[in-house]
């Protein structure tokens, strides 16, 4: 297997006839999934996501992937193919847009309607091709077929790029559901037909590549859910993605059949779940549907409330409950289903929920006390099932961390792909199917991109370190003012702390040690205020950490009079 390396400098100038792979995001991590296919001089983008920040990444919004890469070659994009609505596949689209907003997208009806409804609140009207598995449409230099996949949300799409360099099948997010709830099963068929006429390098799912056996189906939480609804005897809150349609459809069906009415609560909950049912991937049971407004003249025993916040996100409803901060208050005798699965780093936050949620005297249901959720990923034994059926000439895995790609490419060996076809790349590696073996031939800067309020790229990695010393370490200011003409301290220092336990009292020994410091500095001829402010710094650094055993954000302000 061809590992990436650090070292990885440019890459050469792209051969005649040969295709190009860059992936600027979604490999080495859950999310911000983006590939960039080059041939012939012009770019295709499959999936353009987001990534949801961890605790280290405080005040973050989203992670975008980095753009710069096609910053300058967006008159050569053809289109970028959607393969599903998940926000980590979507939610950077405005983004990219906002760099060039006729850039046509292609993708599923469902696909295609929670974009626009994202677009519209950022003003923007996109050009869209609507496609339906079994379609094939020439988009530009590619030659696009689509294939219908099973995931955790309806209209999913795999696709099949063919170029004069070879034939790339993309599966998206996708599992082999045998018993899906709407009927559209991953068409092994026409992954088969597409084997036997060739696939030059199959990028495939590896989310779930350390799980042994097979997903379980969708239909076996049916009955795990009715129970549940039949055992609670006050109202049943269910947190879920805001775009699971499929989990949405058996809350309503669960609480249809136990007399309960469904609120939805949660911006994107209520706009996704509108969308779902205009365009008929929804169906909700006459009457069943409420305002979340309604619940409170209703008894607590006919009520489901729908909600967001499976992640533990912070601004979430469920969180807010939590934290009692939202107007539907948790008590006593109500039941809580978190009906997702852990995305990896946010446990701490789901957890935290949990416990505030439990502490309020609700009954939790989560998947490690019931079966209220399953994956949305084909597990070791469907992807080795898909790799026997196309008998790929390359494989490049992508969509997880490393160890779930270093899972897929195993298995991929195991079934016979030779390991020296198998490619292992990350975030901004460059992978070239040149004569019908890809290989990766160089690497390009390929950072995170942050979304903090307003601003887009302008967060840096040095800055949110500098947000994790305050959080952490606390702060530190200190003014003093100079006189100019001689060089001594006129007033000040004064010693200013947030985030430390100790009385601001306990600074009064170093004063005098920093007066003394800028005097020694002035007298040898250091009139330079910056360089001041540098020597006031490294005096009670130096004392603080000796002393205190802290290391915080020290801002020092020397002025001179």
């Amino acid at each position: 297997m061809s590992h990436p390396h650090p070292e990885l400098g440019a890459p050469p100038a792209l051969p005649a006839g040969a295709l190009r792979v860059v992936a600027l995001g979604g490999l080495g991590e859950i999310g911000r999934n983006m590939a960039v296919l080059e041939y012939d001089g012009r770019l295709l983008i499959i999936d353009c996501g987001v990534l949801f920040p961890e605790d280290h990444q405080p005040g973050v919004d989203l992670i975008l992937p980095d753009f710069d890469y096609i910053a300058d070659r967006l008159g050569d994009v053809d289109a970028v193919v959607l393969t599903h609505g998940h926000e980590d596949h979507i939610g950077a689209v405005p983004y990219l847009l906002r760099m060039r907003p006729d850039i046509p997208l292609v993708g599923s009806q469902l696909t295609l309607a929670f974009v626009e409804a994202k677009l519209k609140e950022h003003r923007i009207t996109p050009t869209t091709l609507a496609v339906k598995e079994g379609q094939v449409e020439r988009l530009g230099a590619f030659e696009c077929e689509f294939v219908a996949v099973n995931h955790s949300i309806p209209d999913a799409l795999a696709v099949a790029v063919r170029t004069g360099a070879g034939t790339v099948l993309h599966t998206g997010d996708f599992k082999m559901d045998q018993l899906p709830l709407d009927g559209r099963i991953t068409d092994l068929r026409a992954f088969a037909r597409l084997g036997e006429a060739g696939v030059d390098l199959f990028m495939v799912d590896s989310t779930n590549a350390e799980v042994p056996g097979f997903t379980t189906s969708e239909r076996d939480i049916g009955p795990v859910l009715d129970s549940v609804f039949a055992g609670a005897d006050q109202r049943v809150i269910v947190a879920s993605f805001a775009s699971h349609v499929h989990r949405v459809q058996q809350v309503l069906d669960a609480a249809h059949a136990h007399g309960r009415k469904v609120a939805l609560v949660g911006r994107s909950m209520v706009r996704n779940m509108g969308i779902a049912s205009d365009l008929g991937y929804l169906t909700v049971p006459e009457g069943t549907l409420v305002d979340v407004k309604a619940v409170d003249d209703l008894p607590p025993d006919e009520v489901v409330l729908m909600c967001t916040g499976s992640q533990g996100e912070p601004m979430a409803a469920l969180s807010r409950m939590a934290n009692r901060d939202h107007r539907v208050s948790v008590g006593h005798g109500d039941t809580v289903i978190l009906a997702s699965s852990l995305i990896p780093g946010n446990e701490n936050a789901v957890f935290r929920v949990i416990n505030g949620l439990m502490r309020l005297g609700a009954k939790v249901v989560h998947q490690g006390n019931a079966r209220v959720h399953v994956s949305g990923h084909a597990s070791a034994g469907e992807l080795m099932y898909c790799y026997n059926i196309l008998r790929p000439r390359n494989v490049m895995p992508v969509h997880g961390e490393v160890r779930h790609l270093v899972a897929n490419a195993a298995i991929a060996v195991k079934t016979g792909v030779p390991a020296d076809r198998v490619v292992l790349a990350e975030d901004g590696v460059v992978v070239d199917l040149v004569d019908g073996r890809a290989s990766v031939v160089g690497a390009v800067p390929c950072g995170y991109v942050y979304v903090d309020g307003s601003s887009v790229g302008t967060i840096t990695d040095a800055e949110l370190k500098d947000r994790r010393i305050l959080g952490e370490e606390g702060f530190i200011s200190i003014f003093a003012v100079v006189d100019s003409a001689t060089g001594k301290v006129i007033a000040g220092p004064q010693i200013h702390a947030r985030g430390f336990a100790e009385d601001e009292a306990v600074f009064q020994t170093i004063q005098p040690e920093v007066a003394r410091a800028l005097e020694d500095a002035t007298s040898t001829g250091t009139i330079d205020t910056h360089q001041l402010q540098q020597v006031v710094r490294r005096v009670v650094g130096r004392w603080v950490s000796g002393r205190l055993r802290r290391r915080p954000m020290i801002i020092p302000v020397v002025v001179e009079a």
